[in-house]
């Protein structure tokens, strides 16, 4: 364990919104500014196959065969989060986590198709109802790009699409029928690739259900597609008889583009609560540096970070995931060093048992009366352990 401060960091040179608007040079030097701020042209031309990722990565021989076989998980990343990555670099924090890599073929004994333990506990169509309080409603298998750790790869991109009407209706009235349920987490696939007018009937409906107090919905689109984020879609996005709140996923500062920071702001304006999740992911983002440097970006953004979570064991996913032990001693190194405001909970999430928040260790011994501690340098403390 250490009580070590973190080591400040310069965050990695971003290009300019002119260079968003119309990329310069590369790959989509020939881009009209027009199409590439359409969402919809990114969805289109995202990059799948090994000679479309071979224009701005490196694909090794044992790679390429890899994926012209069909092995591994869907691959798709937007061309514009591939222009946040640095080309031609293997080591590039954020290509690590949405490029294919020949180790996903090892699979570890624990790892599993279902790490989190969810299909014992679907009730009704996109329904997984697992907590007391609250269920998630999965809405679409479809995302913007495909990240490599993904929990529920053995769901997202099967070809299932969005729920049909007769499936929601049948998930809506599960919901309504179960007085017990407080909080819906929308996610699936990535419920912002849904239409702004079918998210905003959804919303609406949701919230005339009385039992429920707040609204949930996990994103990563401002991330994979800030140009989706639109007037539209925030209005769907907004408050009503109970708020709504957005829970974006981001591992990295450097996914914090000027684009990015806009489609936050535009949000944020709009009146839509913002949470930040981040996947603790080994050559990402598992230095203390690197983690604070993010956390503080995110609030820079107007986005609390909420969730650290440790890389769930998917199939496939040992060369991306760090110990629990080397997690711990990353959030002594920020506690105390980093305000409380951009510490997240560090959590692991079992296979059927839920989240499980994990801290670091600061008591050393507790007496009837004394409490003995450690602080964030390291000093031995006493605390008088009396309640009245």
């Amino acid at each position: 364990m250490s009580d070590r401060a973190p080591t400040p960091v310069l965050p990695l040179a971003s290009p300019s919104s002119a260079a968003f608007a119309a990329p310069a040079g590369g790959v989509w030097r020939d881009v009209a500014a027009s199409d590439w701020q359409d969402w919809r042209w990114q969805l289109r031309n995202r990059l799948r196959t090994a000679d479309e990722l071979a224009q701005h990565f490196v694909i090794p021989p044992e790679l390429r065969a890899f994926l012209e076989a069909g092995h591994g998980f869907e691959v798709a990343i937007t061309p514009f989060f591939a222009s946040l990555c640095r080309p031609f670099d293997p080591t590039c924090p954020l290509a690590r986590q949405v490029l294919p890599d020949v180790a996903e073929a090892t699979v570890r004994s624990f790892e599993r198709a279902d790490p989190l333990g969810e299909d014992p506990y679907r009730k009704a169509p996109g329904i997984v109802h697992k907590y007391p309080d609250r269920v998630l409603f999965l809405v679409t298998d479809t995302c913007a790009a495909y990240c490599r750790y993904c929990t529920r790869a053995r769901w997202v991109a099967s070809g299932a699409d969005s729920l049909g009407s007769a499936e929601q209706e049948a998930a809506l009235a599960y919901i309504e029928q179960t007085p017990t349920i407080r909080d819906v987490l929308i996610s699936g696939g990535d419920p912002l690739l849904l239409s702004s007018p079918k998210l905003n009937a959804l919303l609406d409906r949701l919230a005339q259900i009385p039992h429920l107090r707040f609204l949930r919905i996990g994103t990563r689109v401002p991330v994979f597609l800030p140009m989706r984020i639109d007037a539209e879609l925030v209005h769907a996005l907004r408050p009503r008889r109970i708020p709504v709140y957005l829970n974006v996923h981001c591992n990295h500062f450097a996914e914090l583009a000027e684009p990015v920071r806009d489609a936050l702001a535009r949000l944020a304006d709009g009146g839509v609560s913002l949470g930040g999740q981040t996947v603790l992911l080994r050559g990402v983002n598992d230095t203390a540096p690197v983690l604070q440097e993010t956390f503080y970006a995110l609030l820079s953004a107007r986005v609390r970070p909420y969730y650290l979570f440790h890389c769930d064991p998917i199939r496939g996913s040992a060369h991306l995931r760090t110990s629990v032990d080397e997690g711990l001693d990353l959030m002594r190194q920020l506690i105390g060093h980093t305000s409380g405001m951009a510490v997240p909970k560090y959590v692991i999430d079992l296979e059927g048992g839920g989240k499980i928040p994990l801290w670091p260790d600061f008591v050393e011994q507790m007496d009837r009366n004394v409490l003995h501690v450690t602080n964030f340098r390291g000093e031995r403390w006493q605390y008088v352990n009396h309640a009245d």
